[in-house]
């Protein structure tokens, strides 16, 4: 079969983009994913349809690549790393916060020639996407795909209560918009997931424009190599139903040299603080796991909310959590603070690990290699041992169960408890990142064009130069 565009990747970039190019009717448009596909609603697994269920992103999941990674030199074991094997992609699996970054973020694209990108040309997108449930004003879109809304004050379990009074006696303001460009401060952080449903782009972009006629989508293909004659590119070997022609056996044939491919990774780097909560003490099950947050400017820094913290509980059998795994449950309970560095120094690089494009490829975060980084971290863990004392708190939580008393004795001894316990939030990107004429590490220009070859597009996050600071990184609509 031919077509004018084939998509490889149903994640949130791949439905996006395959909905928009199908808009013109004299386009055709192919979308393949790996992963199964359900373009009807009803049929949908609950571990992808409902957001207070996580179970898509265990080990185990149908749903999930689970890659393993490396986070720190340190770190004795490998990360487990979830990402979506579902049309839809990780945005079918995740924990639905629904975070933009800072104008700053884009603009310092800009400045490093993908003009393109600003925070004024990106904010009309931005609108575009979205109908915000709660906040109307010219930085927010009423008439969108995809419903964002916060829980309001009035529902929050005791515990994110208890969170919000204790950030703000520490100081910290109340922040009524974290989509805000001046976002700083404590208050309900924005999701996508009214009635609990789990408005991935899978349901908000690629379902409505599944009857289009000149839009194909097929679930259970793996994408075996892109198919070039000289450097352009005109087509795609798939596997579909365990069949595949076979590649060389002595190896990739290199169509074109780009140093820049798989290096600066970037991402969130993640502590997980967690808390011993007393029996009895209401936590999530039916409802959002992620309710309110914190974004602040770390001491000394010069990056304006470069950190975050939020709280996260569940109770029950209903999945593992999006970030820590169901492994932090402590008698079917979990409830513990999520300690986000927004813009890490640090850099990591990503490579192939086989030939075979079904084995997952070799993650080196390389998270906490600069010194700025472990400083910035020891101080939120710090800050979440206060906060974990404050009088709201106490009928609810017996204290910390980690890190524990001995970890938080001296900064030596935390900064190595921090070394052996970081991980990531998933939010990877970089790896392609978009550059000007003239910058050899730049993989794609600023209209995600492959340098170098013809009929190619890389249209995910890898194209960005950083990680913005936001806890959900964006897709362009």
């Amino acid at each position: 079969m031919k077509y004018d565009v084939v998509i490889v990747g149903g994640g949130s970039a791949g439905c996006t983009l395959a909905a928009r190019l199908s808009e013109d009717p004299n386009r055709s448009v192919l979308l393949l994913e790996a992963g199964p596909d359900y373009p009807d609603f009803e049929y949908l697994p609950d571990e992808i349809k409902y957001g207070y269920n996580n179970g898509a992103s265990e080990i185990d999941s149908p749903f999930n690549w689970s890659y393993t990674a490396r986070g720190s030199a340190q770190q004795s074991q490998p990360m487990n790393i979830a990402r979506g094997k579902v049309i839809g992609g990780s945005g079918s699996v995740n924990g639905q916060v629904f975070l933009r970054g800072l104008p700053e973020d884009y603009d310092s694209w800009a400045e490093q020639g993908n003009t393109e990108w600003s925070y004024v040309n990106v904010l009309p997108f931005f609108r575009k996407q979205e109908t915000d449930m709660d906040v109307r004003d010219d930085f927010h879109g009423t008439e969108g795909p995809i419903p964002v809304r916060r829980v309001p004050r009035q529902e929050w379990l005791p515990v994110y209560e208890a969170f919000h009074q204790s950030t703000l006696d520490e100081g910290f303001p109340y922040d009524p918009d974290m989509n805000n460009p001046e976002t700083s401060g404590t208050g309900a952080v924005p999701m996508n997931n009214p009635g609990n449903i789990r408005m991935s782009a899978a349901l908000s972009y690629l379902n409505p424009a599944r009857h289009r006629l000149n839009l194909t989508v097929r679930g259970g293909v793996q994408a075996r190599r892109v198919v070039f004659e000289g450097t352009r590119a005109v087509g795609v070997e798939v596997e579909s139903g365990r069949r595949a022609e076979h590649l060389r056996e002595m190896g990739i044939p290199v169509v074109l040299d780009s140093p820049g491919v798989g290096k600066n990774l970037r991402d969130h780097p993640m502590a997980l603080v967690d808390l011993e909560p007393r029996e009895g003490v209401a936590l999530s099950e039916d409802v959002p796991r992620i309710q309110t947050g914190l974004r602040y400017t770390a001491e000394g820094s010069h990056l304006r909310s470069d950190m975050q913290i939020t709280l996260t509980s569940y109770a029950g059998v209903g999945g593992g959590d999006p970030i820590a795994g169901a492994s932090r449950s402590r008698n079917g309970k979990t409830l513990h603070f999520t300690v986000i560095l927004e813009l890490a120094e640090s850099s990591g690089e990503l490579t192939l690990a086989s030939t075979d494009p079904a084995v997952g490829p070799n993650i080196d975060y390389r998270y906490l290699e600069d010194e700025f980084d472990v400083q910035r971290m020891r101080e939120a863990i710090r800050l979440c041992a206060r906060l974990a004392e404050h009088e709201k708190f106490q009928p609810l939580v017996s204290g910390l169960a980690a890190p524990g008393p001995a970890d938080l004795e001296s900064d030596e001894a935390l900064d190595a408890w921090i070394h052996a316990n970081i991980g990531t939030t998933f939010h990877s990107c970089g790896s392609a990142r978009m550059g000007p004429d003239g910058d050899a590490m730049a993989v794609v220009d600023q209209h995600c064009r492959v340098r170098g070859v013809e009929g190619l597009r890389v249209v995910d996050l890898s194209v960005a130069p950083n990680v913005v600071r936001a806890t959900r990184t964006r897709r362009r609509s």
